[in-house]
């Protein structure tokens, strides 16, 4: 008997996933957390990039405007893709848009000095093979530049609340937030980066309140709305109730809005 996870099952089960809403809704309320990732990066002209898992590209995009538009994008939705094309046209950003999944990128050894992702690596399966592409793709003496939920960073509650109603990944795989643990990504990188620094940052998002929250993350957001299908009209209302309650806990908005502040990490390093 095999008891190793299926990573290609559930990669399979994650593109799905990730194709249901429009994630590039969402993706607008972190756009401060790419600018801030790709200010640390510190761009330089030329340098070629490429951001992993972009999405609709909000990495790509950022790191486009600081360097002349020598960036590329890679993801496994084709329709976040099309939203990332449609974006870097509007702005006149030279950009490059690839479907490809995470764990394994078509591009060749060293073929980038910077290599970034948004909370967007996190989520492949595979957690070692995705951080060896990133570390395999960039350039001896080049960055890496990561951004992840920390497993503790407010948000927990939230997700476990839709795991306790739906039912948590197979055995065997490891949570997506232990990229938001330095030690967790200190041994995914291991040997193969040095000057690794890491930074707990807030991302801050407004919503009218926990209602609108959940209408907008159930119409968008590809894990939510998956769970909302899961229970069914029968478990609807219990799992709105649930989250409801997590959300006005998470709260420092006061009585005039529903203000959460999850914290992510950030790390920059250099690739040895």
């Amino acid at each position: 008997m095999n008891d190793a996870p299926d990573f290609q099952a559930a990669t399979a089960v994650q593109q799905a996933t990730w194709a249901k809403g429009d994630f590039a809704e969402v993706a607008h309320l972190v756009v401060p957390v790419a600018e801030t990732l790709a200010g640390a990066l510190r761009l330089l002209p030329d340098e070629r990039v490429l951001d992993v898992a972009c999405g609709s590209g909000n990495g790509a995009l950022a790191a486009a405007r600081r360097n002349w538009g020598n960036a590329v994008g890679a993801d496994f939705v084709p329709a976040l893709l099309e939203r990332a094309r449609e974006r870097a046209a509007a702005e006149r950003l030279d950009v490059e848009f690839v479907e490809a999944d995470a764990q394994n990128l078509p591009f060749g050894d060293g073929e980038f000095e910077v290599t970034m992702s948004i909370f967007g690596v996190m989520f492949a399966p595979d957690q070692q093979r995705a951080a060896d592409e990133l570390l395999r793709v960039t350039k001896p003496g080049g960055r890496i530049g990561v951004a992840s939920w920390c497993p503790d960073g407010g948000l927990q509650d939230f997700f476990a609340t839709v795991v306790k109603h739906t039912g948590g990944p197979p055995p065997g795989f490891t949570p997506p937030v232990l990229w938001g643990a330095e030690d967790h990504v200190r041994g995914l990188f291991g040997d193969a980066v040095t000057d690794l620094r890491a930074e707990r940052l807030k991302s801050r998002q407004a919503f009218r309140s926990a209602d609108h929250y959940l209408e907008f993350f159930r119409s968008y957001f590809g894990p939510v709305k998956s769970a909302y299908e899961a229970v069914g009209d029968e478990g609807e209302a219990a799992l709105t109730g649930d989250l409801k309650t997590v959300l006005e806990n998470l709260s420092v908005g006061g009585d005039r809005a529903l203000v959460v502040e999850p914290e992510y990490l950030q790390v920059v390093a250099t690739r040895a």
